[in-house]
């Protein structure tokens, strides 16, 4: 059994400082298991890679919290920093992410085969519509929370 994972991550409308969102697709044997968007927060302390890393955490807590650990995973993502970090290629020295990275590599360590696979933006369409997805119902929930004028 193969289990995809497609990822991604935005901050809108600056980077960093923005709205970070992050948003995945989970496929099983190619069939659609589970996908969920959310809004990581906003502003300081808030990137791209924030957010990227934040669509990693949430997609393999769902992994673990199904038992879906043993069978191999492959999570796609078009962020080169995720993909070299979590592959070991690369070091993490720091930054608003780091954290972020550090849970991460800790829930990596629940499965027995995961890769990291680099994929152009064209190719990760799905979760990229649920990062901006995440970000529209949010600027849409801030607009209706402030005073109307009379």
């Amino acid at each position: 059994m193969l289990i995809e994972v497609y990822i991604d991550g935005a901050c809108e409308p600056v980077n960093p400082g923005g709205v970070g969102t992050w948003g995945y697709v989970i496929y099983i044997e190619e069939i659609l298991w589970d996908k969920q968007y959310g809004v990581v927060g906003e502003g300081r302390g808030i990137s791209n890679n924030v957010a990227e890393y934040s669509a990693l955490i949430h997609a393999l807590e769902k992994l673990i919290e199904a038992n879906i650990t043993r069978e191999p995973v492959i999570v796609y993502s078009d962020s080169n920093l995720l993909v070299n970090q979590m592959s070991g290629r690369w070091a993490a020295k720091g930054g608003m992410y780091y954290r972020y990275y550090k849970k991460a590599r800790k829930l990596k360590i629940f499965f027995r085969n995961i890769r990291f696979v680099w994929i152009p933006r064209e190719k990760n369409k799905e979760a990229d519509e649920l990062t901006r997805k995440a970000y529209e119902e949010y600027r849409k929930s801030k607009e209706s929370e402030r005073p109307h004028k009379i």
